[in-house]
């Protein structure tokens, strides 16, 4: 099975004075009616810039936030219209609707190489529930369907798979086809591979660290999820997150990778702190003491860890390695991801704060790939089928 690439798609069927539905991923952060973050809208230009030059009449969708099928005035794309506009060079019409003789009517108005933008998808309930009919009345809107979307490939939701069946031509973007070649080197990698995995709790990644665990040469656990694997060892915790309903889970984690010969690495000192705030009292310790929580890995860990990306031939790195947030408790996430810089080997990072730590850092360019994903990167490097990308797949 392969998926169609835009160049395949402008060279044949043409898109020129085509109705393209183009999906891509504009969940921005809004602040007071502005967009807060113009990253995503950023990294949807090359495909939507590739589509107009070539004459197409383009129907931009994605969702925002999660309106859960309610019209929600501050979750309206509408203030991405201006962002997008700027970025383009060019005017971009918007929609108030995604669907209907109103969405229609818009795509009707626009000439070749001209684009609306549609309201958010998810003011609609057809749009996460998949709905056949809500499916029918978006592919009524296209000619062609193109997915940039990688952030949302791993919903079966009506814009990522419901429709694409219904529309007779169709490809994946640049922006997804990147995604889908750069996780590869985790799929099929040169050795040995790290896995950093970071975030609150283990519930979250209990997928991925099941199948990274045999898999990777060395994997190293950060952020507050470390401790419910220190707690279910028997280690002190003090009053840091634990999910006491996922001992068991963290212990098979530790036996899988045991069992498969491979490296499971656990912070050996902490930053811990008795308020979640800043200003709040820090301490590094070797083990936490009660009324204490742990914050961010200690910096014999975070050395440790840059160390072994250092000496990595593959990285996967998704997620902090402390609260963030709070700049005193940053210092362990960036320190890894100044070894992720320096490392000669092949680096993919995704999730929101590993990505916020390389760009404050100002190490973007020395990254092999910056994953706009999240939950899509981490399903398709378990090796799962991403519903949206499976929708376009030729047979």
């Amino acid at each position: 099975m392969t998926v169609p690439s835009l160049d395949s798609l402008i060279a044949n069927p043409g898109v020129r004075g085509r109705r393209v539905f183009l999906r891509a991923d504009l969940n921005v952060p809004m602040k007071d009616g502005r967009v807060g973050d113009d990253s995503r809208v950023r990294a949807s230009i090359p495909t939507l810039r590739r589509l107009l030059d070539a004459g197409a009449r383009v129907a931009l969708a994605s969702h925002l936030g999660r309106p859960k099928g309610e019209r929600r005035p501050d979750l309206s794309l509408a203030p991405v219209a201006g962002v997008l506009a700027e970025q383009l060079g060019q005017a971009v019409a918007f929609c108030s609707e995604c669907t209907g003789p109103e969405a229609q009517q818009a795509l009707d108005s626009l000439g070749d190489g001209e684009v609306v933008l549609l309201e958010n998808l998810r003011f609609h309930k057809g749009e996460t529930e998949n709905d056949p009919a809500f499916a029918a009345e978006l592919a009524a809107l296209a000619d062609i369907y193109v997915n940039d979307a990688f952030g949302a490939a791993h919903r079966a939701h009506a814009s990522t798979a419901g429709m694409v069946p219904l529309v007779a031509h169709r490809a994946a973007g640049d922006l997804l086809a990147s995604e889908l070649e750069n996780l590869k080197v985790v799929l099929d990698p040169e050795r040995p591979l790290l896995c950093l995995l970071g975030g609150a709790k283990v519930s979250d990644k209990l997928g991925v660290l099941e199948a990274l665990a045999p898999r990777a040469d060395v994997l190293a656990v950060g952020g507050a999820m470390a401790y419910t694997f220190l707690a279910a060892a028997g280690e002190p915790v003090g009053t840091s997150l634990v999910e006491p309903d996922r001992f068991d889970d963290a212990r098979r984690v530790v036996a899988a990778a045991a069992n498969a010969g491979k490296r499971l690495l656990l912070p050996s000192d902490h930053v811990v702190a008795q308020a979640l705030e800043e200003g709040a009292e820090t301490r590094t310790v070797a083990a936490i003491p009660d009324g204490w929580m742990g914050v961010d890995i200690g910096p014999a860990t975070a050395a440790e860890y840059a160390r072994e990306a250092r000496q990595a031939a593959t990285i996967l790195w998704n997620g902090p390695m402390g609260v963030f947030e709070i700049d005193a408790f940053a210092t362990g996430t960036e320190t890894v991801a100044k070894g992720v810089a320096e490392s000669p080997g092949r680096s993919v990072v995704g999730g929101g704060d590993s990505l916020a730590a390389i760009h404050k850092l100002g190490l973007g360019d020395r990254i092999g790939h910056l994953s706009t994903g999240g939950g899509a990167s981490l399903e398709y490097v378990q090796g799962l089928e991403l519903p949206g990308v499976a929708a376009l797949e030729s047979r």
